[in-house]
């Protein structure tokens, strides 16, 4: 089978479109770029496999890090790199995966696209042997395990082993409520060092061709590559992102207030924007859980999630961490519908449960889409 090599030239735009993609959260850019220089320096392979060619019977299975982006900030890099070399969580929770299975995994698929975890899933993927599945289960980051366009199409996130930074490992079999298995990975983070890793949604490849958001590896790295052009060319690059990715400049202002904190393996943000250029008066309020909830505009509803609001450097175009948000940071905010797959996994009773409003604080916010809005 033919795939994409990621290469050296890749990563700059990779970054770049991944940091868009990743609403605020998904891990720091910075850490994916020392993860994917030092695979490559390694002598690693990573490589990506449009989902059409993975045959029907092969053995799928998705996974990621887990923790809040306040506690990785103060990770060191370099030294985790270097504990990865001896134990890496990510793939003793897939060789868990494994022996459970009592099955070799032949494809690795990332959760979500974001700075780090679409890179560590490269990592873990070139670490197996085996390429990576270019595709998601989002189209973007999102903070919990059950908030996925797989939940909704059948694939069950258990069995899903769980290894904490301490070294304990555990396997949630099955579950009945489908934030649970979440919930139970969120309190072994807090509780084993604040940083672990997971294996879920075994699937075949099959399924996967069904459930999967498909080619957002790519695409971020098609993002990334518009981004570095207009900036390069004097372009707007915040109007670039919107183009590219199909969506439209919601709000231009700057932070006048933010409220967060640290609570249960998440950074929960509330911040305030007051408008600037052609958003005169406006003011904007967000709510973030690692990645961007709901934006209102003058307290009219403007984006729910799963729908995507990127936060945006004004001048760069460059993704902003929602951990970098603070008072006085000029910040651009562009809207971009989710993929239909993620709409139609909302409509099942399992995806309503795992998407609600009520998993950000507030349960009166039913999903409306942006283009609606």
């Amino acid at each position: 089978m033919v795939g994409y090599r990621i290469t050296p030239a890749d990563i700059n735009p990779l970054l770049e479109g991944l940091a868009i993609l990743g609403t605020g959260g998904g891990g720091n850019p910075a850490w994916g770029r020392a993860i994917l220089e030092k695979d490559l320096a390694e002598g690693r392979e990573l490589v990506l496999v449009d989902p059409d060619q993975i045959p029907d019977d092969s053995l799928v299975v998705c996974g990621g890090i887990m923790g809040s982006v306040k506690t990785l900030e103060r990770w060191s890099i370099e030294h985790l790199l270097e504990q990865w070399e001896k134990r890496f969580e990510l793939l003793e929770a897939t060789r868990a995966m494994e022996r459970y299975l009592n099955r070799r995994v032949n494809y690795v698929v990332p959760f979500e696209v974001g700075g780090l975890n679409t890179p560590v899933m490269l990592s873990l993927a070139a670490r197996l042997g085996v390429p990576a599945v270019d595709g998601d289960a989002l189209g973007r980051s999102a903070p919990e395990t059950q908030m996925t366009s797989f939940l909704g199409h059948g694939v069950s996130l258990t069995p899903m082993p769980l290894v904490d930074a301490k070294g304990n490992t555990i396997i949630v079999t099955e579950q009945v409520d489908p934030v649970f298995a979440d919930e139970i990975g969120r309190w072994m983070v807090t509780k084993g060092g604040g940083l672990g890793a997971n294996n879920h949604y075994p699937m075949s490849g099959a399924h996967l061709k069904q459930a999967v958001i498909p080619r957002t590896i790519t695409k971020a790295m098609e993002i990334g590559r518009a981004v570095l052009g207009a900036r390069a060319e004097g372009k707007d690059p915040v109007q670039r992102v919107a183009e590219v990715m199909g969506g439209k400049l919601l709000f231009h202002g700057t932070v006048e207030k933010v409220e967060g904190e640290d609570r249960g393996g998440f950074y929960l943000t509330n911040v305030w924007l007051s408008g600037e250029d052609g958003c005169g008066h406006a003011r904007a309020h967000m709510v973030i859980k690692n990645e961007t909830m709901v934006l209102w505009i003058n307290d009219e509803l403007k984006g729910v999630f799963p729908d995507l609001v990127c936060m945006l450097d004004p001048k760069t175009g460059r993704g902003i961490m929602s951990v970098d948000i603070e008072e006085g940071k000029p910040i651009a905010l562009v809207g971009v519908p989710c993929h239909q797959r993620l709409r139609e996994s909302m409509k099942t009773p399992q995806g309503a449960r795992a998407f609600s409003g009520a998993r950000y604080g507030h349960p009166e916010v039913e999903y409306t889409p942006i283009e609606q809005l």
